[in-house]
Parts: structure tokens; C-alpha cells; sequence
């Protein structure tokens, strides 16, 4: 299903983190340089835009999702999921993780997303009426602008 434009700016965020993940996965994680250049990452990318993408989510998507009983499970597991990653970045910002921890990390994250992309938004663009969805992309907006994101910070950045 093509993606609605009030969802499509966390799609894009979505995209940035899965860049990350794939990296990741590629990357040979064998020196201790190599692991703590990784956690730098992972840490400027949560506190970029990771942690508000978060908090937009918490406060606008799942709570709209919640009122319906077929994704009450889901937002339960994508909230413990933002606990768990949130958990992971604290430390990489430490500098605790080795590489099984950066390929756990990445392995959530990717699995995060991939839900949220497949399962949540899906659900919410079958089940809410366009202007509802409009209004939780507006707030959405609302809170990356306070944040003092600009708009372009959901563009695909080149890499």
C-alpha cells in the first residue's frame, strides 16, 4: 500500500535508521575503533532524530492506535521496544556495547521498523479516516518544528 503523506515523514526517518542497520550488519565490528565509532553513531543519530521520532510516536501514533483492539498488542510490543532501544543507545553513549550488542541493536531497531512500516501503519491507514491521519501528521510536524527540526530533516539524506 503506497504510504499516506501524513505518515510519510517517519517513513523517512525510518529509512535513515535502516541505512544504519544495514551498515551495520555489514560491517566486520572486529576492533575495539571500529565498535566505538559505531556507538558514536548510533548515539548522534538517536539524539539527531531518533529520540523525537520516538516521542512523536509515543505521544500522537500510539495512543490513536491503542483506542482500536486489534493493535493493542502491537503498540504494547513497539512501546517495550522503544524501552529496549532506548536502553541500548544508553549504552552505546556509555561505550558498554561489543559487537553482539551492535548486532542485537541493529537487529531490533530493523525489526522496530519493519513492524511499524508493515503491521502499524498499514492498520492505521485502513482503519482511520484520512482526516484523522492528517491531524496526527500535523501534530506530528508540530512537535519535530518545536524540537527544532527543520522540515528537511526528514528529506533522504545523501550519503
Amino acid at each position: 500500500m503506497l504510504r499516506d503523506p501524513s505518515l510519510a515523514p517517519l517513513s523517512r526517518q525510518h529509512q535513515h535508521a535502516l541505512a544504519l542497520c544495514v551498515r551495520i550488519d555489514r560491517s566486520s565490528l572486529s576492533t575495539a575503533a571500529e565498535i566505538d565509532g559505531w556507538q558514536r553513531e548510533i548515539v548522534s543519530l538517536f539524539n539527531q532524530e531518533i529520540r523525537f521520532h520516538f516521542d512523536a510516536e509515543e505521544r500522537h501514533l500510539f495512543p490513536a492506535a491503542d483506542r482500536f483492539s486489534e493493535l493493542s498488542v502491537l503498540i504494547t510490543d513497539l512501546r517495550r521496544d522503544h524501552v529496549d532501544l532506548r536502553h541500548a543507545v544508553d549504552c552505546a553513549a556509555a561505550g558498554e556495547m561489543n559487537s553482539d550488542a551492535l548486532s542485537a541493536f541493529a537487529a531490533l531497531l530493523s525489526s522496530h521498523i519493519r513492524r511499524e512500516e508493515r503491521e502499524l501503519f498499514e492498520a492505521m491507514q485502513r482503519l482511520f479516516p484520512s482526516q484523522e491521519l492528517q491531524g496526527i501528521g500535523r501534530a506530528i510536524d508540530d512537535d519535530f518544528r518545536a524540537a527544532g527540526l527543520p522540515a528537511s530533516s526528514c528529506e533522504i539524506r545523501p550519503r
